[in-house]
């Protein structure tokens, strides 16, 4: 298979990817009843992602994504996915350390938001029944 479309979709994998970590609480809860799958699913999607931003650890799919290019005679990027894709439109004077772990524990914060508010109003509906 081509390389370069081949990266092309590892660069469109990893954006879907920090979307659904960051975002995929919401579409847990989204529906009653919560299913498993998609809540197990997504807290190891969202730690992962916290943990390799706040650790500073390269994402797998960044290599994959920069040597593929590289077999498609295109030109790699050294930086992470991050820097290379989104830091110009979100952080355009860089990407430090401190920001690295603010991002990672946005992670965690939004989707404590996108679960705890629906779980509280769950309990808050169940104890109304109970009285």
């Amino acid at each position: 298979m081509n390389p370069r479309l081949l990266a092309d979709a590892v660069l469109l994998f990893h954006g879907l990817f920090i979307l659904f970590a960051v975002f995929g609480g919401i579409w847990v809860n989204w529906r009653q009843p919560i299913r498993k799958l998609r809540l197990i699913l997504h807290l190891a999607c969202a730690a992962w992602a916290a943990t390799v931003v706040i650790m500073g650890y390269t994402c797998p799919l960044t290599p994959l994504e920069q040597n593929l290019r590289i077999a498609a005679g295109q030109q790699g990027y050294k930086s992470s996915f991050i820097e290379h894709y989104l830091l110009a439109a979100i952080y355009p004077d860089g990407l430090t350390r401190p920001i690295q772990i603010a991002l990672g524990l946005c992670v965690v914060a939004i989707n404590a938001l996108a679960y705890g508010v629906p779980w509280f109003f769950r309990r808050k509906e169940a104890l109304a029944r109970t009285e």
